[in-house]
């Protein structure tokens, strides 16, 4: 690949900052030993935030965003890895801090990098993505509690998205009930396509919670926060637990200790961005062998890389079903 390429970059402007789709160079990587030619990437919540600049996730200017991306390895001054390996990066500030995957190359540290599973393709992993891999944690974080098939129904909150769709999906194949819980119950037969037994009105959750309310959920899988989690969290059976990895309804929580203390339920919060790479591995080792990839190319689409800025605008309207898959031009 030239020295020339392609790709976003944001700037900070008296108004905020800019985004525009234009042709870069190598002076614009960032500081890195692994050198990667970027083939896939998708688009996230996050990456929203900072494609529309409507909130100020960004805090490094220039910068390329993109939180998730996939290729394969041109240079490489690491040990661990070599020109022809096929590499998955997240996390670590990439598309906040440090420039990301929305560009044809990318330079990164390789401390950051996870080698792309045997059995798994570009595309996929990027079907996957961040959203993937993290109900992935999800999942593991409540197999670790102990929750078996037969402890009883698991809730999964704005089931439409991409982690719930995808924590949907994997929690079914494993042999849960599944009870997803959506704004959009138009939404109602692709999630049963993807596995729910049961589809909840997200407006069932928004009222504020009481401190204890009937037995309900074995687990959960909240994306929302606020008061979403904070009825959730009323209805959990005894001993129970959820995994808790976003705020799309609120960054609060207004509940009591009372379920905790009256029931000995756990709260797991969890982190896929700084997640080591011992447990990325494994995340990812388990979607290869738990996923199903037909449900998952169900649930995905493509996203042209030249209508990215109104696609960051869509997400965060709530617009997009389902996992996008961006093919980056070669």
């Amino acid at each position: 690949m030239s020295n020339q390429f392609q790709g976003y970059q944001i700037n900070k402007t008296d108004d905020g900052q800019s985004c525009e789709l234009k042709q870069l160079s190598d002076d614009d990587l960032m500081e890195g030993d692994v050198t990667f030619q970027v083939e896939y990437s998708t688009l996230n919540y996050k990456d929203g935030l900072a494609l529309t600049g409507s909130s100020p996730v960004v805090r490094t200017f220039p910068l390329t965003p993109g939180v998730d991306s996939c290729g394969t390895v041109i240079s490489s001054e690491s040990d661990k890895f070599v020109p022809g390996d096929q590499i998955i990066l997240n996390g670590f500030g990439v598309g906040e801090v440090h420039s990301g995957g929305f560009a044809q190359k990318a330079r990164v540290k390789s401390e950051w990098l996870v080698k792309l599973p045997e059995g798994l393709s570009s595309r996929q992993a990027m079907a996957i993505g961040t959203a993937g891999y993290t109900s992935m944690l999800c999942v593991m974080a409540l197999e670790n509690h102990g929750i078996k098939p037969e402890d009883g129904d698991i809730l999964v909150t704005g089931a439409s998205g991409g982690v719930g769709s995808v924590a949907v999906a994997l929690l079914s194949k494993l042999g849960y009930r599944v009870v997803a819980v959506t704004g959009r119950m138009s939404e109602e037969g692709f999630l049963k396509g993807l596995g729910a037994a049961e589809v909840k009105d997200r407006a069932e959750f928004a009222d504020k919670a009481r401190p204890l309310y009937k037995e309900l959920w074995a687990g959960a899988v909240d994306v929302a926060g606020g008061n979403t989690l904070a009825n959730v969290i009323s209805q959990m059976k005894y001993g129970s637990a959820i995994a808790a990895c976003g705020l799309a309804d609120s960054m609060s929580l207004p509940t009591t200790v009372a379920p905790f203390i009256l029931r000995g339920i756990t709260l797991y919060g969890i982190d896929s961005v700084m997640a080591p790479i011992p447990k990325r591995e494994a995340a990812w080792a388990r979607l290869v062998k738990d996923l199903d990839m037909q449900l998952l190319e169900d649930l995905s689409f493509d996203l042209d890389f030249a209508d990215l800025q109104q696609a960051g605008a869509d997400i965060l309207a709530g617009k997009i079903r389902g996992r996008a898959i961006i093919k980056i031009p070669e």
